[in-house]
């Protein structure tokens, strides 16, 4: 983890502030993952944070853009590691049009295949490679209340800002394991889970498969999907069925279709 970022109660007015630039710089990937932070923005995805317990290490906003009772009392809940920022500092930090005037610096969790318990329904995907699909399809694995988020080989990075947003602060609640498609295999194997794969070429159509929990549902990347190998690993697979001149569904979508049949919500 980085040093904790130092904070001052004067308006920050200069775009070129040291601070700023660190904050600025958690917009890459490699300096996430030097420091062990990353950025969450809007009050929305600030306030889930804190109701979750995460460790922040400091909260930049603006007064001027900071009006309501909501935002006022927000802040009053984070008293140490408050730094105003004028309204155009804001604005370069912000990731998208029309900023609410806030950004929290918030430390990373490390979650390890061996912590999760009680757990019935979880979703991986190996490799995606669309910071934006991963926080959708944890916003959507919440909203069927299942439990768990595996990140297999790599990929993108849950801490993008875009998958922060995406996850519409999902992210504080659930557990996202980072691993290798090999070790989760064992895992899972050794923990008695289901693995549904999700294959174009598989031959029972997603409507006739009944899984049996607890289980895990296993997608492949956008571009390539699952391997042949990564197929046979698991117990059994399904496709959705594609009738037009699309040639395969998004990802996420592909992913919410699925989780609302098996859990039948």
């Amino acid at each position: 983890m980085g040093e904790k970022l130092k904070m001052n109660q004067i308006l920050i007015t200069s775009l070129s502030n040291p601070l700023v630039k660190k904050v600025r710089a958690l917009r890459q990937r490699k300096v996430r993952a030097e420091t062990g932070l990353f950025l969450a923005e809007g009050l929305h995805h600030v306030g889930e944070a804190l109701e979750a317990g995460w460790e922040i290490d400091s909260i930049l906003y603006s007064p001027d853009v900071l009006a309501s009772d909501f935002a006022r009392d927000l802040i009053s809940r984070f008293p140490s590691g408050l730094q105003p920022v004028s309204t155009q500092v804001m604005d370069s930090l912000a990731d998208k049009e029309n900023p609410q005037g806030i950004i929290a610096v918030i430390h990373q969790k490390l979650t390890r295949l061996d912590d999760l318990t009680s757990l019935r329904v979880g979703v991986a995907v190996v490799s995606p490679q669309d910071p934006g699909n991963v926080g959708t399809i944890l916003r959507t694995l919440d909203a069927v209340g299942a439990d768990a988020f595996f990140l297999l080989d790599g990929g993108a990075d849950p801490y993008h800002p875009t998958s922060v947003r995406a996850s519409m602060g999902v992210i504080f609640w659930k557990p996202i394991v980072q691993t290798s498609f090999e070790e989760f295999l064992d895992w899972s194997r050794r923990s008695g889970y289901q693995r549904i794969a999700t294959s174009a070429h598989a031959e029972q159509n997603y409507l006739d498969l009944k899984p049996h929990a607890p289980w895990i549902l296993v997608l492949g990347s956008e571009q390539k999907g699952l391997t042949a190998e990564q197929i046979k690993a698991c117990d059994v697979s399904a496709s959705l069925p594609m009738r037009g001149r699309a040639s395969s569904l998004n990802l996420a979508v592909a992913a919410g279709i699925l989780l609302y049949q098996y859990t039948g919500r």
